[in-house]
């Protein structure tokens, strides 16, 4: 990871600046099988992004994640507000237990007024994906944040989920933006879909592929941020890191602030 983040910029009157970042935590295990949690906040530390989306975060979930609450734990960790869309909702090991949790989270520096998730289309004997909204106060600026995850093994499913988010999301009369892992690269029809509503803030702000995934060996670019035309793209970058099987991907972008100079 480099400062390049850290570059003295100025954003014109009536902006605020915004660092967001998507990242799959394959439920904190990294390249190397180990499951590392603590690991997993450093990177999030160090890249000081102030609205997180993450995907495949355990609660409460197995002993591959030593049954922890993990949303919670990175939450109080990193000092951020939460929302979390339970995509898979089973019930406890044993009476008195939490519920076991599968899905999707979002930690935010800034409060989030309120949140949602909602079940995504599929197929009999796929897992359940969702889209996991919130609503951000940035200092006195709502944004609408949005986190998915589609399904990984078909084409078709991620074209109807697509449509789904789409329709859910309408068109932004706000900042939107729109994170996750869509298990499609750029040019496929799913994620064409998206751009329909949202611009893809690497074509705008990256630098080379933006390959996220395998992590260690990045060869295909799955894990987006996208934002509503409203929103001006800074800068964008994939982190290197080998704390999950997935790269983050982290922008910088400006969104309109009426009567803010």
């Amino acid at each position: 990871m480099t400062d390049d983040f850290a570059v003295s910029f100025r954003p014109p009157m009536g902006e605020l600046r915004l660092s967001l970042m998507s990242f799959n935590i394959h439920f904190g295990v990294g390249s190397d099988g180990e499951a590392d949690l603590a690991r997993l906040a450093a990177v999030m530390r160090t890249a000081q992004a102030d609205v997180i989306a993450l995907q495949e975060v355990d609660r409460f979930w197995s002993e591959r994640s030593g049954f922890a609450d993990q949303a919670g734990w990175l939450a109080s960790e990193l000092n951020m507000h939460l929302a979390y869309g339970a995509n898979m909702d089973l019930d406890p090991p044993r009476p008195g237990a939490p519920r076991r949790q599968f899905g999707t989270a979002i930690l935010s520096a800034w409060p989030i007024l309120t949140w949602d998730n909602t079940y995504l289309p599929r197929f009999d004997g796929q897992e359940q994906r969702g889209l996991l909204s919130a609503l951000i106060d940035v200092n006195g600026v709502l944004v609408d944040i949005y986190d998915t995850h589609l399904q990984f093994d078909d084409a078709a499913t991620r074209r109807e989920q697509a449509a789904a988010i789409v329709k859910l999301v309408g068109t932004p009369d706000r900042p939107t933006i729109l994170m996750g892992d869509l298990n499609a690269a750029p040019g496929d029809p799913e994620v064409a879909e998206l751009l329909e509503v949202f611009e893809d803030t690497w074509e705008t702000g990256g630098t080379g592929s933006g390959a996220t995934y395998p992590a260690w060996d990045p060869r295909t670019r799955i894990d987006y941020i996208l934002a509503s035309a409203d929103v001006t793209v800074v800068e964008t970058a994939v982190i290197d890191t080998a704390a999950s099987d997935h790269r983050p991907v982290r922008a910088d972008v400006l969104v309109p602030a009426p009567g803010v100079s």
